[in-house]
């Protein structure tokens, strides 16, 4: 398979520094070869440029949006550089950086694939705020919501106008800290979601099976894979921003991924939120290494 790697250095949609260094240590720690030596094909595109903003004008375009402008200009960028990727029939492999950028890769897929597109969004988190939602102002937990065209138009009709997947075709797996706003949101659309209860109940064989069979009978024949690092317990992975307990295992998200690639309908990928400035003993940055030398196995 030819692999675009894209890096989005991007902070501003948590608001944490450190997680903007995530896409060049992992470059630095080998990425490019751990999927060469599985076979595929790699092309390093680089990283999308980020704008500096000072921090005292962070809400200078929206009174709960931080760095709004920003935000948006880069996934604006992001989503180009995907489209481009698949329309040059490669896999479009995002490194991040905050999960806002799941905007922009996901809109730019939604652009090539158009209406025949799901997402699988493994997170901890449901990133389905609204800026009317949000209790914090960080973007990255509104990229989700933005895409199925709910929250504000500036994020909404990002790169072209109107919804990039249908809420129908979304499938979040591993949340387990969902918002009031979120968890309203989830009951109005009839969102499918897999919590962390959820895995721990049924166990995540049983999760996986139910996912496919959602999808199987969706007749979508795109997905869009969008990999928080927080969806891992925490104690797995103190180098990222938001971390949760309760989640799950290693071998859990090695069994979710290798079920999901399996339908091989995944035709792009999200990797982010681990940030190296906050790792400890680089316990993150090996777990990090060890799911991507599992992802290069298994992506065909």
């Amino acid at each position: 398979m030819t692999i675009n790697i894209i890096g989005v250095p991007l902070f501003l949609g948590c608001d944490r520094p450190g997680v903007e260094k995530g896409p060049d240590t992992l470059r630095n720690h080998k990425i490019l070869n751990i999927f060469e030596d599985t076979g595929h094909e790699i092309y390093d595109l680089g990283n999308i440029y980020v704008p500096k903003l000072p921090i005292e004008d962070k809400y200078c375009d929206h009174y709960n949006m931080k760095y709004l402008s920003q935000v948006a200009d880069v996934n604006k960028n992001l989503a180009h550089l995907v489209y481009s990727s698949l329309k040059s029939d490669s896999f479009p492999f995002i490194i991040g950086g905050d999960h806002s950028l799941g905007l922009g890769s996901l809109t730019g897929v939604s652009k090539y694939f158009g209406k025949d597109l799901a997402v699988i969004w493994v997170d901890a988190h449901g990133d389905i705020n609204t800026h009317e939602t949000s209790p914090t102002g960080n973007i990255h937990g509104m990229p989700l919501a933005a895409a199925m065209g709910l929250g504000h138009e500036r994020l909404i009709n990002l790169y072209f106008n109107g919804v990039k997947v249908k809420p129908e075709n979304v499938y979040i797996v591993g949340a387990r800290d969902l918002d009031e706003g979120e968890i309203k949101l989830i009951e109005e659309h009839k969102l499918n979601l897999w919590t962390s209860e959820d895995i721990k109940a049924k166990g995540m064989d049983v999760v996986v099976s139910e996912l496919k069979s959602a999808l199987k009978a969706s007749g979508v024949n795109n997905v869009h894979l969008s990999f928080d690092i927080d969806s891992l317990d925490s104690s797995l992975v103190p180098g990222t921003g938001t971390p949760v307990a309760e989640g799950p295992k290693l071998e859990e998200i090695k069994l979710l991924l290798s079920e999901i690639f399996s339908t091989q309908l995944i035709k792009s990928m999200d990797f982010v939120e681990f940030n190296p400035s906050i790792d400890k003993n680089d316990l993150t940055l090996n777990n990090c290494l060890d799911i991507l030398k599992f992802i290069a196995k298994h992506l065909k």
